[in-house]
């Protein structure tokens, strides 16, 4: 063009901003004021939706200063883009001066506040903003409530959703199918997957986002009914696109079900629909074959994968553990900080559950040792729960017990039940008795503490001087005498029961 004035130039820069080239509509956009044009409303619009799309800070910042020194400052639409860039850049007490600020707002700066809330995970304040909304007049629209809504997902906000779906409702929004999808996703991340299936199921037009939420909700609450895998199949009778999320979900339920024969048909779906495998598909497939127990495939999967991070070395490293490999554990983890990757500390815990559960004590210390000297990861109650049973497997009880003494937290249920377990298998009764009394401290109802207490007893013959000796009270021993047989078998069942009744250390 040998003419260009503001309006070509704003359409230049609105339509690189409106189709996501947003580093083309800085360009153009810097291009212009150096050409010496002034930018008017839509142009400081459009760069600043750049800004955020690029979450360029800096630039916007200055952006905003040339809106303040010219005659836009006031304006509706150019302070609504501010807000909403302040606010998904994260810099909400900025977004919020400038809305406070503003003379007069519309919906879109509303909905910009209350998203912006929503997105750095301030729901309450994304409701308080929203409430504030509706007291001074405004009508909310499908953006609205998809924010609260976005906002209030998680175990706390059940009723505040139930009450943001009845508004809906109330308001004609309710058969809205973007919405429907924001409160299926609501309603999962609540634990209330069968409300969300619910919605699911009375969508006229369902689509990729809802069904990936619902299942992904199911795979969060563990929840492996039939209605996850009729789900599924429903979205492959509907020719859904299977993308890599839904099979990532698919390939943990499996996991956590440990069924391998549905796993492998999910793998076949990963190949059909996902050739190039990405790091969070090739962990998912490791993560599955090794909780059900097919450590090989498991390490094939391992070996194809082009790119590993933590969580891969991790994943295969817990799968060797879980299957007795405790040898080949230590070994991968030696190999891992030979290619450079810093352990974390779910890698060390699984690293001392391998060794834990193949007799490993001295590798066991050796990584308790390192992870917190040689990488900076203070322990957590767990890690000392892996360390005790390590020591209380290889039958060295007192040196548990002193574990236990010497950590700096609370002793807990599990460090506890891998004590008592211990003392069961190796007859030792007296410390039983003392992990059986702070067990029964801690939760006096759960009779498995009483059951291994007897079954210690029956075991070494004091029988009689069973109340004496612990205190327990005549309706806990006569529980005990009807839950144990006279025979060696329930020792080892008792045993068995109080090892699961930890943190899954077995």
């Amino acid at each position: 063009m040998p003419e260009r004035n503001v309006v070509s130039w704003t359409s230049m820069v609105s339509g690189y901003a409106q189709s996501g080239n947003y580093e083309k509509a800085l360009g153009v956009f810097l291009e212009m004021r150096r050409a010496g044009v002034r930018a008017n409303q839509f142009g400081y619009g459009s760069a600043l939706k750049a800004c955020t799309g690029l979450r360029a800070l800096g630039v916007g910042v200055q952006i905003q200063g040339c809106v303040l020194k010219g005659r836009f400052g006031e304006n509706l639409f150019v302070r609504s883009a501010l807000v909403d860039f302040h606010a998904k850049c994260g810099k909400m007490e900025d977004a919020c001066c400038v809305f406070e600020a503003m003379s007069e707002r519309d919906l879109v700066s509303w909905n910009a506040i209350i998203g912006g809330y929503a997105v750095q995970g301030f729901g309450e304040d994304s409701l308080r903003m929203f409430q504030k909304m509706m007291r001074e007049g405004m009508v909310p629209d499908c953006f609205t409530f998809g924010s609260v809504l976005r906002g209030l997902a998680g175990d706390s906000g059940l009723v505040r959703i139930s009450q943001m779906h009845g508004l809906m409702m109330q308001l004609g929004f309710g058969s809205h199918r973007s919405l429907s999808g924001s409160l299926i996703n609501a309603y999962a991340k609540c634990g209330k997957v069968e409300s969300a299936h619910r919605i699911y199921r009375s969508m006229i037009k369902k689509d990729i986002m809802c069904s990936t939420a619902l299942i992904n909700g199911y795979a969060r609450e563990g929840n492996y009914s039939g209605g996850v895998l009729d789900l599924f199949k429903e979205m492959i009778v509907m020719n859904m696109r299977l993308d890599g999320v839904i099979l990532c979900s698919m390939l943990n339920i499996c996991a956590n079900v440990a069924s391998l024969i549905f796993g492998r048909q999910i793998h076949a779906l990963v190949f059909k629909h996902q050739p190039s495998l990405d790091v969070a598909l090739g962990n998912a497939l490791v993560d599955m074959y090794a909780k059900c127990g097919e450590i090989e495939d498991a390490n094939h999967a391992f070996d194809e994968m082009e790119e590993k991070n933590v969580v891969s070395w991790t994943s295969l490293i817990s799968g060797y553990g879980r299957n007795g490999h405790g040898h080949k554990a230590i070994a991968l983890y030696r190999e891992m900080e030979r290619e450079g990757l810093k352990p974390n500390d779910v890698t060390f815990l699984s690293l001392l559950f391998a060794c834990s559960h193949s007799g490993l004590t001295d590798e066991g210390w050796e990584c308790f040792s390192s992870m917190y000297s040689k990488y900076n990861i203070m322990p957590r109650a767990k890690h000392f729960s892996c360390l005790v049973d390590l020591h209380a497997r290889a039958g060295l009880l007192e040196d548990a017990h002193n574990l236990i003494q010497d950590m700096n937290i609370k002793p807990n249920a599990s460090l506890w039940g891998a004590i008592l377990g211990a003392c069961s298998n190796y007859g030792n009764k007296s410390l039983g008795e003392v992990a059986a009394m702070h067990l029964c401290d801690i939760d006096p109802e759960k009779s498995v503490n009483y059951v291994v207490l007897g079954s210690i007893y029956a075991a070494s013959g004091a029988w009689d001087n069973a109340l004496e000796t612990r205190g327990v009270d005549d309706e806990s021993l006569g529980l005990i005498s009807k839950l144990i047989p006279p025979n060696n078998d329930m020792q080892n069942q008792a045993c068995a029961e109080a090892d699961q009744s930890g943190d899954s250390w077995t």
